[in-house]
Formats: C-alpha cells, structure tokens, sequence
C-alpha cells in the first residue's frame, strides 16, 4: 500500500512537471453582450490548441465548444500564445473558459458591464487636487507661487496666486500641458456620453450632488486654475514646481519642500518665455509658445461650450480667453517644454500643430466660423497621423496629446475636408495595427513610458473613427486594445487601480497615498509596460518586494506591481482624465443596446 501511495505521488509530480505552465488572459471587467470577445492563451512551453471550451459558471454546464483560435507562436516571456475567439456568446451571465487543460478566471458578459466606471476614475482625479484636496479633507500648495523667468524683472519673485488644479502625478509638479488636455479630456467625455455620468458629489468634490455632473465639476476645478495660469492677455505660465519636489514620500498637506530661502512655502510658478529653461544642469528645448497656447485656448473654449447650461456667465468669460490663447500661439509658434531641474527628466514635447489644429477646430464648434475650420485643416495638413503611432520608441511624452481630437472635430464637420480628416484617423490607426499584428495581444503600441496612456489614446481615435465612419474593420483591434487594459495582457492584470476590485489589478502603485496612509488610489490608471530595454536604465527604481509576475517579464515588455517602480506603475492624472472618455462610450453603447432588447 504504501508503494502505491508512493508511485501515485511520483506520477502526480511527473504530471504536473511535464504540463507546460499556461494561462488564459481575459477581460476581468467583462464584455458587452455584442461585442467582440477573444482571450488569450499563453504558455511557458510549446502547446498545442485548436480547440476550447466555454462554461457557464453559475451551473458548470459547458456553454459551448469553439473552434475559433488562431496560434501566433512565441511573444515576450512566452513559447506559444493562441487567440480565442468566443464573440458568438451572447447570452448574459458569468463564465470560464478551458483550452488544452488550461481554465480562465471567471468573467461576465453583460450590457451592464462597463456601468460606473468613468465615474470611478474621477475618485483619483480629486484625490489629485491641489489648494483643497477632498480625500484628505485638508488644505495644501495654498502659498503658490513665486513667478521666475518673466520678461519684466520687476515681476520675477513676486507672488501670483496659482493655488488649485492637479497634481501630475505622484509628485507634486503641475503642469500646463498635461492639465489642459485632463481638463479637455473630462469636458469631451462629457460632451459626448453626457448620460454616462452621475452626480454624487459637489463642485468641492466632497459627498453630495449640486445638480452639476461630477466629470464636469472637475473639468471646471481645472478650468478654474488655467484661468490663474494666465492672469492676462500675453501672459502665460507652464508650471509650478520642478524637480526639487523630489525630495522623499510625504502626503500633499504635509509637503514641507522650500524652493528659495525667502518664498516660505511658495513654489516657483514658469512663465512661458518661448526659450530654453531649467534652473539647473539641465535645460529643455523650448521653441515657441503653441504647444501651450493652442492647449489653452482649446480647453476654454470646449469649456465655453460644455459650461453654458451650467453657468452662461463663466462660459462667456472663457470665449475671449480662448480667442486670445489661439491668436497668441499663432503669433508664436513652436513647442514649449517643461523645465527640468537636477535630472533629465522633462515632459519633450516636440509638436504643436496638433495643438493649435484643436484650438481651432474647437473654437469653429463654439462659435460656428469656417475661417476656423479651414486654419485647423491648415494645421492638420501639417500633421496627419500623430508621430508616435508607427514609432518603434518616442522621447518622454515627445508627441503629446496622444490623440489629435482636432481630427474628430474635422471629421465631424459637414465640410469638403470631411473625408481628408477620416483618412488622417485611419493612417494613424492603420500603423498601430501594423505594429501589433505578429502578437497574440495586436498591441502595436510602442513600450515607451506611459504606455498606456498611448493605448487609451489610440483607444479613443479607433472609437471615434467607428462611430464617424460606421466601419467594422477595426473592431477585433480596439476589442484586444480595450481588454489589454483590464487584463488581457501578458500578466493577467487590470492597469486601472481597484478595477475591478475582485480582480488582479494595481494593488501597490508608486504614490505617497499607498504608502503613507495607506489609502486606496482608486480609479487611477498607471504607467504601464516598458521595454525591458528602457527598464534596466532607468534611474532609482527598486522592487521592493519579489516579484509576482517574474515569470512574465521579458527583454520585450516588462510590468510590476510593485512601489519602488515609479516607470510602470505610477498613476498619472492626465492619463486616467483621458480614459474618462472611453469609458463613458462603453457605458453608453450597454445602456443602448439594453434599451433594444
């Protein structure tokens, strides 16, 4: 007998040796009840699959046996990796799936799916504010800031009120570029889902509604602090801080870091010069104002629009700051950088037509001139396919915004250039396919940093071109994109922190939040992958922690859920703010399809 025992443990070890170590990536969310649905299977070792199963998981009967399943051979840490393809279950309910002996975690297939979650993201954005923060309950950065590089010396050092607004990220740097497009970002989704949004909480971002739609109460909370970034007609600011903020994990309320012997807790406050800045060893790039004007100027004026129904005064005040921020970047083309400080880290935008191409196809929708329309079509023509969509790699935000939504605009238009502007959406969109058609995943986006960010921006451009031109052709790529985001990628884990909650998704994000409290950073979209290339240089990254998804790393792509990697895992403001749009869509295209049941 007890040889027997013997000789089963062995043949059970020998078993589970010889099985190759494989997984079924899927959509931990779930999928709308029509859409289009395919999984993953990955595996450490050569495997075999032409065939899977799918399951009801309330009764364990067997739903169905597929026989949609394409191989697409070794990618990153895996030997073989397969797409299954199982769109044609539409039935609502829970589910699993098992391929060659491999079985899914559970997910759903529901119109109610995707139901809450753009509201979700907002809990991140107020936990980003600046002046009052909602989730501490307490004030900070109320002193900034001290104006530097004014082109009137009398004015450097003096005090501009700049208090509110965001932080950019897990610091506490604020920046122009990347809060007008969060603010334009929350006011487009809002403009285009506007059912997709509750109101449960006030213009302070505290519990209660005001009879305003939260996404726009914090679309407004950045509106508000670009208004402070340009106090006057010509006079423009970029940034408040630098990289002297880096100096240890401390909650905002409680950020005691002084920038000059005489300031107190004042912080430096940039004025857009159109010239090289950096206060020490390390300066931008800086060629012009547009990049920052056009940004400017298209956040107020698709505030003017979204604004009128909620404060006619405040809307109208926004027109004529618009006009001027777009006649500014005229005046003065080129790029503005953000400054970098002791490190070489900035923000390198090298664009600027895409920026003044949205300024003026937003201020044609707001005021209805087609000397607009045709200056953003001059612009476009400049730019056709934003640059990184194609690229293999990319300097730290070189092409931002990471979507031209003037593009959408130009397409929606009833004009002659209609067709051009679709066009430019379809090369760009065309590329990234291109890119990502050898993987199991079809993900053609460069591992840059903030590579997610890249993925929701092409996210966005795919829905947008679907909805303007009725093509399906793209629907498996945005499908794969979308469920990339929620853990249909090589570590099985969601990229939005806490969704969904049950799941695995970002549980220690690089943030002084999650660290120090601890709170929660729910709603928060991270970085992201990165070359594994781009990893090994980088500059103070630490695991703290082993690594739970070491078998899944790879020289091509790498991910932790780990604080010590800010690469990969810090949440960014700009990027959850731009995931606010997306969202809102899947949340509308579930609630038409249950009113057509």
């Amino acid at each position: 007998m007890n040889r027997f025992i013997l000789l089963f443990f062995v043949f059970l070890s020998w078993t589970a040796y010889s099985q190759p170590k494989a997984w079924i990536r899927i959509n931990q969310l779930g999928y709308l009840e029509s859409s289009v649905k395919v999984a993953v299977l990955v595996s450490k070792a050569p495997l075999s699959c032409t065939e899977f199963e799918i399951y009801d998981a309330r009764t364990q009967q067997r739903a169905g046996r597929l026989r949609t399943v394409k191989g697409y051979g070794s990618y990153g840490a895996f030997a073989a990796s397969y797409r299954l393809n199982f769109s044609t279950i539409q039935k609502p309910g829970r589910y699993y799936l098992k391929a060659a002996g491999v079985q899914s975690p559970e997910f759903r297939i529901d119109n109610a799916v995707y139901d809450g979650t753009a509201d979700f993201t907002l809990q991140y954005m107020r936990q980003q504010r600046s002046n009052y923060n909602p989730f501490l309950k307490d004030t900070c950065h109320r002193s900034d800031g001290f104006i530097v590089y004014h082109s009137d010396p009398k004015k450097d050092s003096t005090h501009l009120n700049v208090s509110g607004g965001w932080h950019d990220a897990s610091d506490y740097l604020q920046y122009l570029p990347t809060s007008a497009n969060a603010t334009f970002q929350l006011l487009f989704a809002y403009y285009k889902n506007p059912k997709s949004f509750g109101d449960t909480h006030d213009a302070w971002g505290n519990p209660g509604a005001n009879g305003i739609p939260d996404v726009v109460d914090e679309a407004k909370w950045g509106l508000d602090w670009l208004l402070k970034m340009n106090p006057a007609p010509g006079e423009y600011y970029n940034q408040i801080a630098d990289d002297r903020d880096h100096q240890g994990f401390r909650l905002p309320n409680h950020d005691s870091v002084r920038y000059a012997t005489n300031q107190g807790l004042s912080r430096p406050v940039y004025f857009i010069t159109g010239k090289p800045q950096g206060a020490f060893k390390y300066k931008n790039r800086t060629q012009g104002v547009a990049s920052s004007a056009g940004k400017f100027a298209s956040a107020f004026a698709l505030g003017s629009i979204v604004l009128q129904k909620f404060d006619p005064v405040y809307a109208q005040q926004l027109i004529g700051k618009a006009r001027q921020a777009y006649a500014f970047g005229k005046q003065f083309p080129g790029t503005t950088q953000t400054a970098p400080g002791r490190a070489p880290y900035f923000y390198e935008e090298d664009n600027y037509v895409d920026d003044m191409e949205l300024a003026a196809a937003t201020l044609a929708q707001l005021e209805k001139a087609e000397t607009y329309h045709q200056e953003a079509f001059d612009f476009a023509k400049s730019e056709p396919v934003t640059p990184w969509m194609g690229a293999d790699t990319a300097r730290h935000y070189q092409w931002y915004p990471f979507v031209n939504l003037g593009h959408y605009f130009g397409a929606e238009h009833n004009g002659t250039e209609q067709v051009t502007y679709r066009k430019f959406m379809k090369e760009g969109i065309e590329k990234v396919r291109q890119r990502g058609q050898k993987n199991a995943f079809l993900n053609g986006v460069p591992f840059i940093w903030c590579s997610n960010n890249l993925t929701v921006g092409i996210l966005t451009q795919l829905r947008l071109h679907r909805e303007l031109t009725k093509d399906s052709q793209y629907d498996e790529l945005e499908a794969a994109l979308r469920d990339w985001l929620f853990g249909c990628n090589p570590w099985g884990t969601s990229m939005i922190c806490d969704l969904p909650e049950s799941g695995t998704a970002p549980k220690d994000p690089h943030s002084s939040f999650t660290q120090l409290g601890p709170y929660k950073i729910s709603g928060g979209l991270v970085d992201g992958p990165i070359y594994g290339s781009i990893w090994n240089k980088l500059i103070g990254i630490k695991l703290n922690e082993a690594d739970e998804f070491a078998e899944f790393q790879s020289a091509t792509v790498v991910y932790h859920d780990d604080f010590g990697d800010y690469s990969t895992n810090e949440p960014t403001m700009d990027g959850t703010a731009s995931l606010s749009y997306y969202l809102s869509a899947l949340q509308a295209e579930g609630a038409s399809k249950k009113k057509s049941r």
